[in-house]
């Protein structure tokens, strides 16, 4: 399959015609217009450098919150709010902890200024947003991702103490419950995630999530 190249028109070729890797097309621009556009088609960027890489794995890597689970460890942290807990308070700390947190096998980040100056102005719009844990007055944990309709778009965690992120996710949880999110796009596979009960479905058949509860 082609690798598209994006002009500056709005528009995104079919997503079925992305590479096996789920790789789609590349340029474009991070504005928040592409962005919602890209996110309510099943696409999202994804490079380390120049040009902006835009993807659409199929299968695809979902969490439906009525299959989370909890881990043992996790639950006596929670029984006893070991962490403080809180949402939008500290978006762009957030990103920048995502982006230089060690990963094992991953040389770099894809979390560049250009990122995090998009998802900080989709924060400012009421699209991305963040879910924070703190100790002792010091954030050690946290998410963020987009919310378009009842779909939650998982971009990055991190956790500079054991089961920060896992605290920050269980937590977080039971608030997109609250806001009757469907589905959690966690785009590619990750043994993390799995443990939390994501699993792989037909890209059609997220395409069909997509147009239920982000589209509809």
């Amino acid at each position: 399959m082609p690798i598209f190249a994006l002009d500056d028109a709005l528009r995104f070729p079919p997503v079925h015609l992305a590479e096996g890797s789920g790789l789609l097309a590349m340029g474009g621009d991070l504005s928040p217009e592409r962005l919602i556009l890209a996110y309510k088609s099943g696409i999202f960027p994804w490079y380390d450098h120049p040009p902006i890489l835009w993807w659409c794995p199929d299968p695809r890597f979902v969490l439906f919150p009525v299959d989370f689970k909890v881990s043992k460890n996790l639950k006596p942290l929670l029984k006893n709010n070991t962490f403080e807990f809180t949402i939008n308070i500290a978006f762009s700390q957030v990103i920048d902890h995502c982006k230089e947190i060690f990963r094992p096998g991953q040389d770099g980040t894809w979390i560049t200024e250009e990122v995090k100056a998009g998802y900080v102005k989709l924060h400012e719009l009421g699209f991305a947003h963040s879910a924070e844990v703190w100790q002792q007055g010091e954030l050690v944990g946290g998410l963020y991702g987009i919310k378009i309709g009842k779909v939650f778009f998982g971009e990055s965690m991190f956790s500079l103490v054991s089961n920060a992120s896992r605290y920050a996710f269980a937590k977080y949880m039971d608030v997109l419950k609250s806001e009757d999110i469907r589905v959690i796009d966690c785009q590619i596979h990750s043994d993390y995630l799995e443990s939390m009960g994501a699993e792989m479905i037909d890209g059609k058949e997220f395409d069909r999530l997509l147009e239920r509860y982000c589209r509809g």
